[in-house]
């Protein structure tokens, strides 16, 4: 049974697109039509910006975006999915590819979602750090303990666990880790406490955005962020949606559960193959390809 899977912000790189661009008439159309929707030229910045202009939430998130879902709307030969799943920003794309969200309207989500983020990002210095090899549940303790607001945000792998929270209570938890054993614990280089309770406001600016939006029907089912479960009802996928900024990302129980349904193929499509790496280390018996 085929799965397909859709990367999040973390997935870009300079010139992600341009080949798309350049070689299939579809593909530049759909592009064309996004610079037309977020009333810049995104595919400057995708093709030909720098890695920090990139780097910027609001522009990173609409265009792994449209990178991922140009990808698979241009892909020849591609069968209707059985099920899918996108990491964090990834589930608007999944979103598309089963037919709940039009192209149009997921952008205009996922572009508000972005300044939304970097708007909350702005009221408290906030971070994220990895944890790599390391027990969840010590990591979880660590950050119950922590006397300012850090949490879990990405279970990506039996081997990765991100946590996210403010800079002095990351810097604190990174230490009591350290001090607990862990070998490799890094803070990350992005602007935010992404899937933490620092991110109400932004999920409060998305909720009314996501409410305002046609939903439809989904092709098949989606196996959400916050939850892990495939979803199909629409009122309980907006709700997702919703509680995905201030809730974390559960891949590595997302996977487990599209293989215990029947996924025996994973694809991505999008910018980068940080999924299918993520995905070997979670279902190791399953095929992993890129689209």
């Amino acid at each position: 049974m085929n799965a397909y899977v859709f990367p999040g912000q973390g997935a870009q790189f300079v010139g992600m697109g341009k080949e798309l661009y350049e070689t299939v008439p579809a593909a530049k159309e759909l592009f064309e039509t996004a610079n037309d929707i977020l009333g810049f030229r995104i595919t400057d910045m995708m093709f030909n910006g720098t890695a920090e202009e990139l780097k910027m939430t609001k522009v990173t998130q609409p265009a792994v975006f449209l990178h991922s879902v140009i990808s698979y709307l241009v892909a020849k030969d591609v069968p209707a999915p059985a099920m899918v799943a996108g990491h964090s920003l990834g589930e608007f794309s999944a979103l598309v590819a089963c037919q709940t969200l039009n192209f149009a309207d997921a952008l205009l989500l996922v572009s508000q979602r972005a300044e939304a983020m970097q708007r909350a990002c702005e009221l408290t210095p906030s971070t994220m750090a990895v944890v790599l090899k390391f027990d969840d549940e010590k990591v979880e303790e660590i950050c119950r303990n922590c006397p300012e607001i850090v949490v879990p945000a990405n279970y990506n792998s039996p081997e990765q666990l991100v946590i996210s929270g403010t800079l002095s209570g990351i810097e604190w938890a990174t230490e009591q880790i350290k001090a607990a054993g862990a070998r490799r614990v890094m803070q990350l280089a992005v602007g935010g406490a992404f899937h933490s309770p620092l991110m109400q406001t932004a999920k409060d600016e998305l909720a009314k955005a996501i409410d305002e939006t046609h939903f439809a029907q989904p092709l098949c089912p989606i196996y959400q962020n916050v939850t892990a479960n495939a979803s199909t009802d629409i009122a309980t996928i907006r709700e997702n949606l919703k509680l995905q900024l201030t809730h974390p990302i559960r891949w590595t129980q997302t996977i487990r559960n599209m293989v215990t349904d029947g996924a025996t193929e994973f694809v991505e499509f999008g910018p980068g193959d940080v999924l299918q790496g993520l995905i070997r280390k979670i279902a190791l018996d399953v095929e992993v390809r890129h689209g």
